[in-house]
């Protein structure tokens, strides 16, 4: 679904922060946006309404080569966390070309994140993709509290279709670019998959 600007040589790509309200999505965005140079970033966006916010923004990075001559922009979205947007979601998966799934370690947290997962299935399913075939970055974030879910049993529970996983604390920055570069490749692989090269 990425959009190909020929006028600039770039090619858009769509990525979307999913999970459960409050797992960190916005605040992985926020840290990737104030690490990345200003001049390859565009503005982040606040979309606010009631108790719903959505964030993106666009960046260029510098390191992942180009396809064909034409050099690759991100568009980072986060989705509302809260079940009772729904729609919003659905409207925000809409041309997604990868998605990272932020999941809340914390162990009361558990059946949220099951249920946001499952949330994200039928969602994408309704868009005309299957989760199996998208490209999917897991984050265990909130690595840094106390009462943390094992990654064995977050890996066990969440991640039955063995995509990459990573630790991250999105408040202090681990595992947030690591979490971002592997679903940048994979969604430049798919990419390159899409155009025969």
């Amino acid at each position: 679904m990425s959009f190909v600007n020929y006028n600039t040589k770039e090619i858009n790509c769509k990525i979307v922060y999913y999970g459960p309200g409050l797992g960190g999505k916005t605040t992985n965005i926020q840290h990737v946006y104030q690490k990345t140079a200003g001049g390859n970033k565009g503005e982040m966006v606040s979309l606010n309404s009631e108790n719903e916010r959505t964030i993106f923004f666009d960046f260029l990075p510098l390191d992942l080569g180009e396809i064909r001559g034409f050099r690759t922009r991100f568009h980072l979205y986060t989705v509302p966390g809260q079940v009772f947007y729904e729609s919003s979601r659905k409207l925000i998966l809409r041309g997604v070309d990868g998605v990272v799934f932020v999941a809340d370690s914390q162990v009361e947290r558990m059946e949220a994140n099951i249920e946001s997962l499952k949330s994200l299935e039928n969602n994408l399913a309704e868009q005309g993709y299957d989760i199996e075939n998208i490209p999917l970055v897991l984050q265990w974030n909130k690595r840094d509290l106390p009462n943390v879910s094992a990654v064995e049993d977050l890996n066990l529970t969440l991640n039955r279709f063995k995509r990459p996983a990573y630790e991250g604390i999105a408040t202090e920055g681990p595992g947030v670019f690591e979490t971002l570069k592997m679903i940048s490749k994979l969604v430049l692989m798919n990419l390159k998959g899409g155009l025969g090269d």
